[in-house]
């Protein structure tokens, strides 16, 4: 009699539960939604037509794209849905879509590299993942967990790992992109959203070479970013207008533009990249400057690891602060400064030959200086990103 008053009260309270669950589903829909992005979730459909791969001594940068490419949808209604490793393909997207019309868009770049014991690393990946978290906050787009959508990177790289190339001189760059999808030209926040990441096998980024020196137009009639902006976040709208002052560099004769902001015409950033200058200061101390992280400077993964390694090595003051154009004039003219160099992902690092400003130009002996500096920078820099010392700054890639 009691078993049977058990299976009867079990009956019953499961009944409940159900009823009780089908009933907050209904009105509460947000309880049962996926909140952040599940690796463990991912699902990996095969390429069956791989292309050939090219030749890493003919690679230009952003040409070429692996087999595979990683998507993520999240919508309001369903939350994140599982991510899925696909082949590539083109993105389907409704024309009212707000990333097309609004530029509701962030994304990253990372590099994947294969060192000379063939393992696959890549270089300070979380740092990425921690700015794309800042963008994705600040362009009104859902959040995820930083870790987990590292991992659903590292399984793509994983699965396309052939894709590394075999080559010191080459590495495999990855272009995380976050894109708003709603169908609606109403201008506010998205309720539809799309993450997805394509890879593909890059060469050196300027067609000058690695070290070759660039030259610089700085043109205070041009700004790139501004205090109370969008300067400090990887978006895709801070890159579309300076194409237009590019080509006007280029007309000039320069290959870069040296970004200038406020009245002061503070050095900022040069091209896509962080900006540092190797000088002797005003006390005759050997000093690293770069711009400070104020709001319209983008936190480089480069620029930090430069840092970092300059700090332990504590030969030489290293210092985030500003520089407008007449003090870096002024230490030109009076042959203080001893090296400028760019840096950023795309292309390590970058030196700068010279500058042309309102009209005259300004040679910058920073290949009459080794350059030492620069040239230290890039060597450790890449030995760390190929395995040649162990270094906190890579994650390994599982091999098959």
């Amino acid at each position: 009699m009691s078993l049977w008053v058990s299976m009867f009260s079990h009956h019953f309270e499961m009944k409940f539960l159900e009823q009780d669950f089908i009933y907050l589903k209904f009105k509460c829909p947000f309880l049962f939604l996926s909140l952040t992005i599940c690796a463990a979730d991912l699902t990996i459909e095969r390429n069956t037509a791989c292309k050939a791969k090219p030749d890493p001594s003919t690679l230009v940068f952003g040409k070429h794209f692996s087999d595979h490419m990683l998507t993520i949808t999240w919508s309001e209604k369903e939350g994140w849905e599982a991510p899925q490793i696909k082949p590539f393909q083109n993105l389907s997207l409704h024309p009212a879509s707000s990333a097309l019309h609004y530029s509701i868009e962030l994304f990253e770049g990372m590099k994947a590299f294969r060192g000379a014991d063939n393992h696959i690393r890549l270089f300070r990946p979380m740092l990425n993942m921690e700015r794309m978290h800042r963008s994705a906050d600040r362009s009104c787009l859902p959040l995820f967990d930083k870790a987990e959508l590292l991992e659903c990177i590292r399984k793509l790289v994983e699965v396309d790992q052939e894709w590394v190339p075999y080559s010191q001189n080459a590495s495999l760059y990855i272009r995380p992109t976050f894109i708003g999808t709603e169908p609606s030209l109403g201008v506010s926040r998205a309720g539809k959203a799309l993450i997805f990441v394509i890879v593909g096998p890059v060469g050196p980024y300027f067609a000058t070479g690695s070290f070759n020196p660039v030259s610089l137009l700085a043109d205070p009639s041009f700004v790139r970013a501004w205090k109370g902006g969008v300067g400090a976040f990887k978006m895709g709208g801070n890159y579309g207008p300076t194409i237009a002052v590019q080509n006007e560099a280029v007309k000039r004769g320069c290959q870069q533009v040296l970004w200038l902001y406020g009245d002061d015409e503070e050095i900022t950033e040069v091209g896509t990249m962080n900006l540092f200058i190797y000088w002797t200061n005003e006390k005759g101390d050997k000093e690293l400057i770069t711009p400070p992280l104020d709001g319209i400077i983008l936190p480089g993964v480069t620029r930090q690891s430069l840092l970092d390694l300059a700090r332990s090595w504590n030969e030489f003051k290293v210092t985030e602060r500003n520089m407008g154009m007449k003090e870096l004039l002024g230490a030109l003219d009076s042959g203080r400064v001893l090296e400028v160099f760019g840096a950023g992902t795309a292309c390590v690092v970058c030196p700068v030959g010279s500058l042309l400003y309102r009209g005259k130009t300004y040679q910058i002996p920073t290949m009459q200086n080794g350059p030492d500096l620069a040239k230290r920078f890039h060597k450790e820099l890449t030995d760390i990103q190929v395995g040649l010392f162990t270094s906190a700054f890579t994650h390994n890639i599982q091999q098959l």
